[in-house]
């Protein structure tokens, strides 16, 4: 159940940092509270996975969740770059996720 309140919890640090673009600085209420509610749903999953997990790998792997996912946001709704190293480094995010997950021993 570890790894899928991690996987949960990365899904909302996606949700809340794409909502964060919205809030104009915190003064737009609606997207205001989908990003402080979505931080409160991350930070209660990815605290409900490190009772099991180790520490610095469920950070990590909630991080790059965080970060590819806002990336990729990024590149299909905001028109962000997608050239060719900028995906090549969200690759290199995603083999450290992966290499992370299947080295952990739970």
């Amino acid at each position: 159940m570890a790894w899928l309140y991690l996987i949960i919890a990365g899904l909302f640090e996606v949700i809340w940092a794409t909502s964060l673009k919205y809030t104009e600085g915190f003064t737009k209420i609606i997207p205001s509270i989908i990003t402080v509610t979505g931080m409160i749903i991350s930070f209660y999953f990815l605290s409900a996975a490190v009772k099991t997990l180790p520490l610095g790998t469920a950070y990590a792997i909630w991080t790059g969740i965080g970060a590819v996912g806002a990336v990729t946001i990024g590149i299909i709704f905001f028109q962000e770059p997608k050239d060719f190293l900028r995906l090549f480094f969200v690759g290199c995010i995603v083999i450290g996720i992966i290499g992370l997950k299947v080295t952990s021993s739970q």
